[in-house]
Protein backbone atom coordinates (compact mmCIF):
# COMPACT_ATOMS: atom_id res chain seq x y z
CA UNK A 1 0.00 0.00 0.00
CA UNK A 2 2.79 2.42 0.90
CA UNK A 3 4.54 1.61 -2.40
CA UNK A 4 1.31 2.17 -4.33
CA UNK A 5 0.70 5.46 -2.51
CA UNK A 6 4.24 6.66 -3.21
CA UNK A 7 4.00 5.69 -6.90
CA UNK A 8 0.67 7.47 -7.28
CA UNK A 9 2.05 10.59 -5.62
CA UNK A 10 5.13 10.57 -7.86
CA UNK A 11 2.91 10.36 -10.95
CA UNK A 12 0.79 13.25 -9.65
CA UNK A 13 3.85 15.30 -8.72
CA UNK A 14 5.49 14.62 -12.07
CA UNK A 15 2.42 15.91 -13.85
CA UNK A 16 2.26 18.93 -11.57
CA UNK A 17 5.91 19.82 -12.14
CA UNK A 18 5.50 19.41 -15.89
CA UNK A 19 2.40 21.64 -15.79
CA UNK A 20 4.28 24.26 -13.76
CA UNK A 21 7.23 24.40 -16.15
CA UNK A 22 4.84 24.52 -19.11
CA UNK A 23 3.07 27.55 -17.67
CA UNK A 24 6.24 29.29 -16.50
CA UNK A 25 7.02 31.02 -19.83
CA UNK A 26 3.34 31.93 -20.16
CA UNK A 27 3.11 33.55 -16.75
CA UNK A 28 6.57 35.08 -16.42
CA UNK A 29 7.26 36.36 -19.94
CA UNK A 30 7.62 40.07 -19.31
CA UNK A 31 7.34 40.89 -22.99
CA UNK A 32 3.93 39.28 -23.38
CA UNK A 33 1.86 39.88 -20.24
CA UNK A 34 4.14 41.03 -17.43
CA UNK A 35 2.63 38.63 -14.89
CA UNK A 36 5.64 38.85 -12.62
CA UNK A 37 4.91 42.57 -12.39
CA UNK A 38 1.42 41.56 -11.30
CA UNK A 39 2.88 39.14 -8.78
CA UNK A 40 5.09 41.94 -7.50
CA UNK A 41 2.06 44.28 -7.44
CA UNK A 42 3.54 46.58 -10.05
CA UNK A 43 1.92 48.38 -12.99
CA UNK A 44 0.60 45.78 -15.44
CA UNK A 45 1.11 46.03 -19.19
CA UNK A 46 -1.53 48.09 -21.05
CA UNK A 47 -3.17 44.89 -22.33
CA UNK A 48 -3.75 43.55 -18.83
CA UNK A 49 -4.99 45.18 -15.67
CA UNK A 50 -5.02 43.73 -12.20
CA UNK A 51 -8.74 44.39 -11.92
CA UNK A 52 -9.36 42.78 -15.29
CA UNK A 53 -11.40 45.71 -16.63
CA UNK A 54 -11.63 46.26 -20.40
CA UNK A 55 -9.74 49.10 -22.03
CA UNK A 56 -12.61 50.14 -24.31
CA UNK A 57 -13.73 53.09 -22.22
CA UNK A 58 -16.22 51.13 -20.16
CA UNK A 59 -16.61 51.91 -16.50
CA UNK A 60 -13.86 50.54 -14.27
CA UNK A 61 -14.24 49.88 -10.55
CA UNK A 62 -11.17 52.05 -10.14
CA UNK A 63 -12.99 55.14 -11.36
CA UNK A 64 -13.53 57.61 -8.49
CA UNK A 65 -17.27 57.33 -8.93
CA UNK A 66 -17.13 53.56 -8.81
CA UNK A 67 -14.64 53.22 -5.96
CA UNK A 68 -16.60 52.53 -2.76
CA UNK A 69 -15.88 54.60 0.29
CA UNK A 70 -14.68 51.84 2.52
CA UNK A 71 -12.58 53.82 4.95
CA UNK A 72 -13.96 54.50 8.42
CA UNK A 73 -13.13 57.69 10.25
CA UNK A 74 -9.33 58.07 10.55
CA UNK A 75 -9.22 58.16 14.34
CA UNK A 76 -11.39 55.10 14.94
CA UNK A 77 -9.66 53.08 12.20
CA UNK A 78 -6.22 53.88 13.58
CA UNK A 79 -7.33 52.83 17.04
CA UNK A 80 -8.81 49.61 15.69
CA UNK A 81 -5.58 48.86 13.82
CA UNK A 82 -3.55 49.42 16.98
CA UNK A 83 -5.87 47.19 19.03
CA UNK A 84 -5.62 44.49 16.37
CA UNK A 85 -1.80 44.59 16.47
CA UNK A 86 -1.70 44.55 20.28
CA UNK A 87 -4.26 41.73 20.37
CA UNK A 88 -2.14 39.64 18.03
CA UNK A 89 0.97 40.29 20.12
CA UNK A 90 -0.75 39.33 23.36
CA UNK A 91 -2.25 36.20 21.81
CA UNK A 92 1.12 34.95 20.53
CA UNK A 93 2.83 35.83 23.82
CA UNK A 94 0.18 33.96 25.78
CA UNK A 95 0.58 30.97 23.48
CA UNK A 96 4.32 30.86 24.16
CA UNK A 97 3.83 31.19 27.92
CA UNK A 98 1.47 28.20 27.83
CA UNK A 99 3.25 25.96 25.31
CA UNK A 100 6.86 27.04 24.69
CA UNK A 101 8.01 29.25 27.59
CA UNK A 102 11.68 28.50 26.84
CA UNK A 103 11.58 30.72 23.73
CA UNK A 104 9.73 33.62 25.38
CA UNK A 105 12.91 35.63 26.10
CA UNK A 106 14.35 35.60 22.55
CA UNK A 107 10.85 36.16 21.17
CA UNK A 108 10.39 39.20 23.42
CA UNK A 109 13.88 40.49 22.63
CA UNK A 110 13.06 40.39 18.92
CA UNK A 111 9.81 42.27 19.48
CA UNK A 112 11.43 45.06 21.50
CA UNK A 113 14.53 45.40 19.33
CA UNK A 114 12.44 45.54 16.15
CA UNK A 115 10.18 48.21 17.63
CA UNK A 116 13.14 50.34 18.72
CA UNK A 117 15.04 49.99 15.46
CA UNK A 118 11.90 50.84 13.50
CA UNK A 119 11.40 54.02 15.54
CA UNK A 120 14.96 55.06 14.75
CA UNK A 121 14.67 54.16 11.08
CA UNK A 122 11.46 56.02 10.20
CA UNK A 123 12.86 59.57 10.49
CA UNK A 124 16.01 58.49 8.65
CA UNK A 125 13.94 57.06 5.76
CA UNK A 126 11.95 60.30 5.62
CA UNK A 127 15.10 62.39 5.40
CA UNK A 128 16.36 60.06 2.68
CA UNK A 129 13.01 60.53 0.88
CA UNK A 130 12.52 56.75 0.75
CA UNK A 131 8.77 57.05 0.31
CA UNK A 132 6.47 54.48 -1.26
CA UNK A 133 5.16 55.14 -4.78
CA UNK A 134 1.53 53.97 -5.01
CA UNK A 135 0.38 52.40 -8.26
CA UNK A 136 -2.47 54.25 -9.95
CA UNK A 137 -4.31 51.03 -10.83
CA UNK A 138 -4.87 50.11 -7.17
CA UNK A 139 -7.74 51.18 -4.92
CA UNK A 140 -8.07 54.94 -4.96
CA UNK A 141 -8.16 55.04 -1.16
CA UNK A 142 -4.52 53.88 -1.16
CA UNK A 143 -3.23 56.89 -3.10
CA UNK A 144 -3.04 58.91 0.13
CA UNK A 145 -0.40 56.46 1.36
CA UNK A 146 2.10 57.78 -1.16
CA UNK A 147 5.30 58.94 0.51
CA UNK A 148 5.06 56.57 3.50
CA UNK A 149 8.60 55.35 4.27
CA UNK A 150 9.27 51.97 2.72
CA UNK A 151 12.14 49.47 2.76
CA UNK A 152 11.16 48.68 6.36
CA UNK A 153 12.42 45.12 6.04
CA UNK A 154 15.85 46.39 7.08
CA UNK A 155 14.39 47.26 10.49
CA UNK A 156 13.21 43.78 11.49
CA UNK A 157 14.78 41.03 9.36
CA UNK A 158 18.31 41.50 10.78
CA UNK A 159 16.88 41.66 14.30
CA UNK A 160 15.10 38.30 14.15
CA UNK A 161 18.05 36.65 12.43
CA UNK A 162 20.67 37.99 14.86
CA UNK A 163 18.66 37.10 17.95
CA UNK A 164 18.11 33.55 16.71
CA UNK A 165 21.70 33.07 15.53
CA UNK A 166 23.17 34.35 18.78
CA UNK A 167 20.75 32.41 20.97
CA UNK A 168 21.49 29.13 19.16
CA UNK A 169 25.26 29.61 19.21
CA UNK A 170 25.41 30.39 15.49
CA UNK A 171 23.86 27.07 14.52
CA UNK A 172 24.77 26.15 10.89
CA UNK A 173 21.19 25.60 9.74
CA UNK A 174 20.07 28.88 11.31
CA UNK A 175 22.89 30.63 9.46
CA UNK A 176 21.84 28.93 6.21
CA UNK A 177 18.26 30.20 6.50
CA UNK A 178 19.61 33.62 7.53
CA UNK A 179 21.74 33.84 4.39
CA UNK A 180 18.76 32.77 2.28
CA UNK A 181 16.56 35.39 3.95
CA UNK A 182 19.11 38.16 3.47
CA UNK A 183 19.72 37.15 -0.15
CA UNK A 184 16.05 37.43 -1.04
CA UNK A 185 15.81 40.57 1.08
CA UNK A 186 18.64 42.07 -0.98
CA UNK A 187 16.72 41.36 -4.20
CA UNK A 188 13.77 43.17 -2.65
CA UNK A 189 16.02 46.05 -1.58
CA UNK A 190 17.28 46.42 -5.15
CA UNK A 191 13.68 46.59 -6.34
CA UNK A 192 12.70 49.12 -3.65
CA UNK A 193 15.76 51.23 -4.44
CA UNK A 194 14.88 51.36 -8.14
CA UNK A 195 11.30 52.37 -7.31
CA UNK A 196 12.51 55.17 -5.02
CA UNK A 197 15.21 56.36 -7.42
CA UNK A 198 12.91 56.43 -10.44
CA UNK A 199 9.84 57.56 -8.47
CA UNK A 200 7.70 55.03 -10.30
CA UNK A 201 6.26 51.58 -9.65
CA UNK A 202 8.77 50.00 -12.00
CA UNK A 203 11.68 48.57 -10.08
CA UNK A 204 13.57 45.53 -11.31
CA UNK A 205 12.17 44.10 -14.53
CA UNK A 206 10.18 40.86 -14.22
CA UNK A 207 12.92 38.90 -15.96
CA UNK A 208 15.62 40.35 -13.71
CA UNK A 209 13.68 39.55 -10.56
CA UNK A 210 12.82 36.03 -11.70
CA UNK A 211 16.44 35.36 -12.68
CA UNK A 212 17.67 36.42 -9.24
CA UNK A 213 14.96 34.46 -7.43
CA UNK A 214 15.72 31.29 -9.39
CA UNK A 215 19.46 31.75 -8.92
CA UNK A 216 19.14 32.03 -5.14
CA UNK A 217 16.78 29.04 -5.10
CA UNK A 218 19.30 26.97 -7.07
CA UNK A 219 22.10 27.87 -4.66
CA UNK A 220 19.98 26.95 -1.63
CA UNK A 221 19.04 23.63 -3.23
CA UNK A 222 22.76 23.00 -3.77
CA UNK A 223 23.22 23.54 -0.04
CA UNK A 224 20.41 21.07 0.69
CA UNK A 225 22.11 18.48 -1.52
CA UNK A 226 25.40 19.07 0.31
CA UNK A 227 23.62 18.60 3.63
CA UNK A 228 22.08 15.35 2.44
CA UNK A 229 18.50 16.50 2.99
CA UNK A 230 16.16 13.56 2.20
CA UNK A 231 14.21 13.96 -1.02
CA UNK A 232 10.98 12.99 0.73
CA UNK A 233 7.77 14.70 1.65
CA UNK A 234 6.52 13.97 5.16
CA UNK A 235 2.78 14.27 5.74
CA UNK A 236 1.25 13.48 9.16
CA UNK A 237 -0.63 10.15 9.19
CA UNK A 238 0.54 9.42 5.63
CA UNK A 239 4.20 9.04 6.48
CA UNK A 240 7.17 9.72 4.22
CA UNK A 241 6.50 9.92 0.49
CA UNK A 242 9.68 9.54 -1.61
CA UNK A 243 9.95 12.06 -4.44
CA UNK A 244 13.42 11.36 -5.77
CA UNK A 245 14.49 13.91 -8.37
CA UNK A 246 11.06 15.57 -8.34
CA UNK A 247 11.92 17.04 -4.96
CA UNK A 248 14.22 19.66 -6.48
CA UNK A 249 11.75 21.30 -8.91
CA UNK A 250 9.29 21.31 -5.99
CA UNK A 251 11.88 23.00 -3.76
CA UNK A 252 12.54 25.70 -6.37
CA UNK A 253 8.80 26.22 -6.80
CA UNK A 254 8.32 26.57 -3.04
CA UNK A 255 11.17 29.10 -2.75
CA UNK A 256 10.08 31.31 -5.64
CA UNK A 257 6.36 30.84 -5.04
CA UNK A 258 6.52 31.71 -1.33
CA UNK A 259 8.52 34.84 -2.19
CA UNK A 260 5.84 36.07 -4.54
CA UNK A 261 2.97 34.97 -2.29
CA UNK A 262 4.22 37.06 0.66
CA UNK A 263 4.93 39.94 -1.71
CA UNK A 264 1.35 39.79 -2.99
CA UNK A 265 -0.09 39.66 0.50
CA UNK A 266 1.79 42.83 1.45
CA UNK A 267 -0.89 45.11 0.03
CA UNK A 268 -2.59 46.41 3.19
CA UNK A 269 -1.32 47.93 6.40
CA UNK A 270 -0.21 45.16 8.75
CA UNK A 271 -1.51 42.32 6.59
CA UNK A 272 1.69 40.51 5.56
CA UNK A 273 3.54 41.19 8.82
CA UNK A 274 0.73 39.78 10.96
CA UNK A 275 -0.10 36.79 8.78
CA UNK A 276 3.57 35.78 8.49
CA UNK A 277 4.09 36.27 12.25
CA UNK A 278 1.27 33.78 12.91
CA UNK A 279 2.56 31.27 10.34
CA UNK A 280 6.10 31.49 11.73
CA UNK A 281 4.79 30.85 15.24
CA UNK A 282 2.88 27.83 13.90
CA UNK A 283 5.97 26.42 12.22
CA UNK A 284 7.98 27.00 15.39
CA UNK A 285 5.45 25.11 17.51
CA UNK A 286 5.78 21.89 15.53
CA UNK A 287 9.46 22.11 14.59
CA UNK A 288 11.51 19.24 15.95
CA UNK A 289 14.86 21.02 15.58
CA UNK A 290 15.21 23.44 18.55
CA UNK A 291 17.45 25.80 16.55
CA UNK A 292 15.04 26.13 13.64
CA UNK A 293 12.15 26.47 16.08
CA UNK A 294 13.87 29.36 17.82
CA UNK A 295 14.59 31.00 14.45
CA UNK A 296 10.89 30.82 13.57
CA UNK A 297 9.91 32.42 16.88
CA UNK A 298 12.66 35.04 16.60
CA UNK A 299 11.41 36.14 13.17
CA UNK A 300 7.80 36.01 14.39
CA UNK A 301 8.69 38.38 17.22
CA UNK A 302 10.52 40.68 14.80
CA UNK A 303 7.39 40.82 12.62
CA UNK A 304 5.32 41.78 15.68
CA UNK A 305 7.77 44.53 16.57
CA UNK A 306 7.52 45.86 13.02
CA UNK A 307 3.74 45.69 13.25
CA UNK A 308 3.90 48.45 15.88
CA UNK A 309 4.81 50.79 12.99
CA UNK A 310 2.96 48.98 10.20
CA UNK A 311 -0.58 48.61 11.59
CA UNK A 312 -3.27 50.87 10.13
CA UNK A 313 -2.43 53.69 9.49
CA UNK A 314 1.07 52.53 8.70
CA UNK A 315 4.02 54.79 9.44
CA UNK A 316 6.35 52.45 7.54
CA UNK A 317 6.01 49.73 4.89
CA UNK A 318 8.19 46.62 4.74
CA UNK A 319 8.59 46.94 0.97
CA UNK A 320 9.94 44.15 -1.20
CA UNK A 321 12.93 44.14 1.14
CA UNK A 322 10.76 42.69 3.87
CA UNK A 323 8.27 40.63 1.87
CA UNK A 324 10.83 38.77 -0.25
CA UNK A 325 13.03 38.20 2.79
CA UNK A 326 10.13 36.75 4.78
CA UNK A 327 9.16 34.55 1.85
CA UNK A 328 12.68 33.16 1.76
CA UNK A 329 12.65 32.54 5.52
CA UNK A 330 9.34 30.65 5.39
CA UNK A 331 10.46 28.48 2.48
CA UNK A 332 13.89 27.81 4.00
CA UNK A 333 12.40 26.77 7.35
CA UNK A 334 9.90 24.49 5.63
CA UNK A 335 12.50 22.80 3.43
CA UNK A 336 15.14 22.31 6.14
CA UNK A 337 12.57 21.32 8.75
CA UNK A 338 10.59 18.95 6.50
CA UNK A 339 7.48 21.10 6.96
CA UNK A 340 6.23 21.67 3.42
CA UNK A 341 2.82 20.29 4.39
CA UNK A 342 2.64 22.75 7.31
CA UNK A 343 3.65 25.72 5.16
CA UNK A 344 0.95 24.86 2.61
CA UNK A 345 -1.75 24.48 5.29
CA UNK A 346 -0.80 27.16 7.81
CA UNK A 347 0.11 29.58 5.04
CA UNK A 348 -3.21 29.02 3.30
CA UNK A 349 -3.93 32.77 3.17
CA UNK A 350 -0.64 33.31 1.31
CA UNK A 351 -1.53 30.52 -1.11
CA UNK A 352 -5.01 31.91 -1.79
CA UNK A 353 -3.66 35.44 -2.32
CA UNK A 354 -1.25 34.15 -4.98
CA UNK A 355 -3.86 31.93 -6.62
CA UNK A 356 -6.31 34.82 -6.81
CA UNK A 357 -3.87 36.73 -9.00
CA UNK A 358 -3.03 33.75 -11.21
CA UNK A 359 -6.72 32.93 -11.71
CA UNK A 360 -7.62 36.56 -12.38
CA UNK A 361 -4.90 36.94 -15.00
CA UNK A 362 -5.58 33.55 -16.60
CA UNK A 363 -9.33 34.17 -16.83
CA UNK A 364 -8.81 37.64 -18.26
CA UNK A 365 -6.48 36.32 -20.97
CA UNK A 366 -8.77 33.38 -21.74
CA UNK A 367 -11.91 35.50 -22.12
CA UNK A 368 -10.03 38.12 -24.12
CA UNK A 369 -8.81 35.43 -26.50
CA UNK A 370 -12.28 33.88 -26.81
CA UNK A 371 -14.50 36.96 -26.90
CA UNK A 372 -12.15 39.85 -27.60
CA UNK A 373 -12.97 41.48 -24.27
CA UNK A 374 -11.28 40.33 -21.10
CA UNK A 375 -13.47 39.59 -18.10
CA UNK A 376 -12.57 39.30 -14.44
CA UNK A 377 -13.35 36.87 -11.66
CA UNK A 378 -12.69 39.37 -8.86
CA UNK A 379 -13.24 43.09 -8.55
CA UNK A 380 -9.47 43.36 -8.25
CA UNK A 381 -6.70 40.97 -7.32
CA UNK A 382 -5.17 39.98 -4.97
CA UNK A 383 -8.08 38.81 -2.84
CA UNK A 384 -7.69 41.47 -0.14
CA UNK A 385 -8.39 44.19 -2.74
CA UNK A 386 -11.49 42.31 -3.90
CA UNK A 387 -12.80 42.42 -0.33
CA UNK A 388 -11.83 46.06 0.08
CA UNK A 389 -13.67 47.12 -3.07
CA UNK A 390 -16.64 45.14 -1.80
CA UNK A 391 -17.03 47.56 1.10
CA UNK A 392 -14.75 46.10 3.78
CA UNK A 393 -12.39 48.42 5.60
CA UNK A 394 -8.68 47.61 5.72
CA UNK A 395 -8.90 46.74 9.39
CA UNK A 396 -11.80 44.35 8.75
CA UNK A 397 -9.93 42.59 5.94
CA UNK A 398 -6.71 42.33 7.93
CA UNK A 399 -8.46 41.13 11.09
CA UNK A 400 -10.41 38.49 9.16
CA UNK A 401 -7.29 37.14 7.44
CA UNK A 402 -5.48 37.07 10.79
CA UNK A 403 -8.32 34.98 12.18
CA UNK A 404 -8.32 32.58 9.22
CA UNK A 405 -4.53 32.16 9.51
CA UNK A 406 -4.81 31.47 13.24
CA UNK A 407 -7.51 28.87 12.51
CA UNK A 408 -5.30 27.20 9.88
CA UNK A 409 -2.36 27.14 12.29
CA UNK A 410 -4.60 25.54 14.91
CA UNK A 411 -5.76 22.93 12.41
CA UNK A 412 -2.17 22.22 11.42
CA UNK A 413 -1.09 21.84 15.04
CA UNK A 414 -4.07 19.54 15.77
CA UNK A 415 -3.28 17.38 12.73
CA UNK A 416 0.37 17.16 13.75
CA UNK A 417 -0.53 16.34 17.35
CA UNK A 418 -3.18 13.78 16.32
CA UNK A 419 -0.60 12.05 14.14
CA UNK A 420 1.60 11.57 17.19
CA UNK A 421 4.45 13.67 15.79
CA UNK A 422 4.68 15.71 19.02
CA UNK A 423 6.89 12.90 20.30
CA UNK A 424 9.68 14.35 18.15
CA UNK A 425 9.88 17.32 20.53
CA UNK A 426 10.40 15.11 23.60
Amino acid sequence: MALLRGSAFRIWASGGVEFFWTLLPEFFDAGRCGLLEVLAVRNPMPELQLDGSELDGSESPLDPAADPKTEPSPGSATGEGMLLAWGLGLALSGLLVAVRPEVLIPFGASVVASMVLGSLLIPWLRRWKAGQVIRQEGPQAHLKKAGTPTMGGISFLPVGLLVAAGWTGWHPQVLAVAVLTLAYGFVGWLDDWQVIRQQSNKGLSPSQKLFLQLGIAALFCTYLVWQGVPTELTVPRLGRIPLGGLFWPLAVFVLVGTNNAVNLTDGMDGLAAGVVAIVLAGLGLIQGDPALSLLAFGLSGACLGFLAHNHYKARMFMGDTGSLGLGGALAGLALLGDQLWALALMGGVLVVEALSVILQVSYFKYTKRKTGAGKRLLRMSPLHHHLELGGWSEVQVVGSLYGITALLVGLGWAWWYWAGMSATLA
